[in-house]
């Protein structure tokens, strides 16, 4: 395990894993929201996005974490894991706001991007039916013949994991 795609629902977790698995692998994490907008919350013009992708792709060693279905297809063709956040619509929905009352609005330099209004509570509402399937869609494609596929349904069987995955690389 040396190049890591995590994805799913926005407060699934996907930057808390991340992290974690960084450490565990000594890896270099990028979370893609710090790639993707700036302090001001202006986004990258998506041609330089997905080319800032390839270049991180390209290293020996990452953990990537975010959806971004428009550049997914980057990532999961060259990693060699693909970890799916495939939590319930209400764990993600608390996982937004939990995060919202820790961390405040704004951007924390740890994978923290927090700005929640409407659109971005209708997305995580929506995900499992609207973009879940697109993203499955994805990974089957692009991933699922050359890359492990990890299914994580809650945080507790997300923790379970990153200790089997720490196990394995002690």
């Amino acid at each position: 395990m040396m190049k890591v795609a995590i994805v799913g629902c926005g407060g699934s977790g996907k930057s808390y894993l991340a992290r974690e698995l960084g450490k565990i692998l000594d890896a270099p994490v990028t979370h893609l929201d710090a790639a993707f907008y700036d302090d001001d919350w202006n986004a990258l013009p998506m041609d330089k996005f997905a080319e800032l992708q390839r270049e991180l792709v390209a290293e020996p060693r990452w953990v990537i974490d975010g959806n971004y279905n428009s550049t997914l297809q980057i990532r999961l063709e060259s990693c060699d894991t693909v970890v799916l956040m495939d939590v319930s619509t209400i764990s993600a929905l608390y996982g937004i706001f939990s995060r919202q009352l820790r961390h405040g609005a704004g951007h924390k330099g740890n994978g923290v991007h927090n700005r929640i209004h409407w659109g971005v509570i209708k997305y995580v509402a929506t995900y499992r039916r609207k973009m879940r399937p697109r993203v499955m869609a994805k990974i089957n494609e692009f991933a699922s013949s050359r890359s492990n596929v990890v299914l994580l349904a809650n945080r507790q069987q997300t923790r379970r994991w990153l200790q089997q995955v720490a196990a394995q690389h002690s």
